[in-house]
């Protein structure tokens, strides 16, 4: 077997990516735009992972799994957007509008004034919070200021908001809403490193990275863009296929993937696949030292739930295109008639409510959490007891990100494999980001760079960090 693993180091021109989600969608797109032959292989007929659309068979309605976000500082991300020529299928906001029941409103949006400190106006204005809470919030944040600690400490998050003494206000209305929404998981359960990340570059960095942005499209019809991208790079395209086995073939010293009914050869491979698909594979390849180990890594990863509940009115709720809804199951809700143009004109008004990480829900049947959902979104807007629900639909991702628990980093492996000229991919690996679509973006530009070094090319594919702007560019 000596001679099994002798690839050419200095030949990488075809590529096999495995996964269609936004991990492989980068990495193909990269790889693609640089001159390499691509082939993507998907299991669904359709690509973009978890961040996906489809029709709903009850409503006849194209709903996304679940509704996905992005940021200022999500620069992969955008980078991935402009390859594929998507970027005009973003809504960009500056404003977060935060409803308590019975409808008072605090928005949150950044002040002419220097970061750090370009948010604070709006938080001294905002009602939701009591002059303890914001004095309390205040201090939190300031903690992050000079950098966020590494992720070596078991302390897990909810413990470091009691150590800092902050409010049942400020937990319950802030610190919940924000990191429910961008962590997906439950504080106590939380890594302290990833909450100061996402804490420090939404409110402190620059009022750039805080920007928020909503796709105007379906998630598919959004992903979609990147076939079509791909197609024209010269890229091979296999949807439905489903991945068996990969091998070394000592014949043509190159990998095969071996599909159902097909085999695919390539000098490289790249799997962007969630952690659970990759556990399943890994035993089906060829022994390697370092093989046990990933396995063993890849099987302390765990699961966070999402579920979402999709109402159609016959008139309109409210004018909001999104809100942070406080004090409640429903979390956020999201106004797909006015975010999604194609839809304004049709029948029905279409919200959207999304509830993190709340495993309680995930038990709770169909009707159950529709009726809860009404009656809490009556809490805010009143009319919602004398408008026609037409029709409704609840979607549930009990494996929707992985869960941000506290020294995750340890077990987060790198690009490389331990098989030479396979690399991996997926929002799970190594990124230093959390289970995000720009985490995932990262890792496919990741792996990407990692081949190309393996082939002597050290091509960089990696975007930037946005730099921290006004007094915040004097601190780490």
């Amino acid at each position: 077997m000596a001679s099994a693993f002798s690839p050419s180091q200095s030949k990488i021109q075809t590529v096999t990516v495995v996964g269609g989600g936004v991990a492989g969608l980068a990495a193909a797109s990269a790889l693609a735009d640089s001159g390499y032959k691509v082939r993507l292989i998907e299991r669904r007929p359709y690509v973009g992972g978890r961040a996906s659309s489809y029709e709903h068979p009850g409503t006849g309605e194209i709903i996304d799994n679940c509704q996905h976000l992005l940021f200022g500082c999500c620069t992969n991300l955008i980078d991935l957007y402009g390859r594929i020529g998507a970027l005009d299928k973003l809504r960009w906001f500056d404003d977060i509008t935060m409803i308590e029941p019975g409808g008072r409103r605090s928005v949150l949006r950044p002040s002419p004034l220097p970061a750090p400190l370009h948010a604070s106006l709006a938080f001294l204005r905002a009602r939701a919070f009591s002059l303890a809470d914001k004095l309390a919030i205040a201090r939190g944040l300031t903690a992050f200021m000079a950098g966020i600690p590494n992720d070596d400490s078991e302390e897990n998050f909810a413990h470091w908001l009691a150590r800092h003494k902050q409010t049942p206000g400020a937990i319950k209305r802030f610190w919940e809403p924000v990191l429910f929404a961008a962590l997906n998981e439950e504080l106590d359960k939380t890594s302290v490193h990833y909450a100061a990340k996402v804490c420090r570059e939404l409110f402190l960095c620059s009022p750039q990275a805080g920007r928020m942005a909503i796709p105007s499209v379906p998630l598919s019809e959004l992903y979609g863009h990147a076939l079509n991208s791909l197609k024209a790079r010269g890229a091979e395209i296999n949807l439905r296929t489903n991945v068996a086995r990969v091998e070394w073939s000592d014949q043509s010293q190159q990998w095969v993937v071996e599909a159902e009914t097909e085999r695919f050869t390539s000098d490289a491979v790249i799997f962007a696949l969630p952690f659970e698909a990759m556990a399943k594979l890994v035993p089906a390849l060829p022994e390697a030292p370092g093989k046990e180990a990933l396995a063993s890594q890849i099987s302390q990863f765990s699961h966070a739930p999402i579920a979402a509940v999709h109402l159609w009115f016959d008139r309109e709720i409210t004018e909001l295109e999104h809100a942070s809804m406080l004090d409640t199951t429903i979390q956020w809700l999201f106004n797909k008639s006015k975010l999604q143009p194609q839809r304004q004109g049709r029948q029905g008004h279409y919200l959207e409510l999304v509830i993190s990480v709340l495993r309680s829900v995930i038990p709770m049947q169909r009707q159950e959490l529709i009726d809860l959902s009404l009656r809490e979104l009556a809490l805010f807007f009143p009319v919602v007891r004398e408008a026609k629900l037409l029709k409704a639909a609840v979607t549930k991702e009990v494996r929707a990100t992985f869960s941000i628990r506290p020294q995750l980093d340890r077990i987060r492996p790198i690009s490389l494999s331990p098989w030479p000229n396979i690399f991996l991919a997926g929002d799970w690996t190594a990124t230093d980001w959390p289970a995000t679509m720009e985490g995932a973006a990262r890792s496919g530009y990741l792996a990407a760079e990692a081949l190309s070094r393996a082939g002597g090319r050290e091509e960089k594919f990696l975007q930037p960090d946005l730099p921290p702007s006004g007094m915040m560019r004097f601190f780490g």
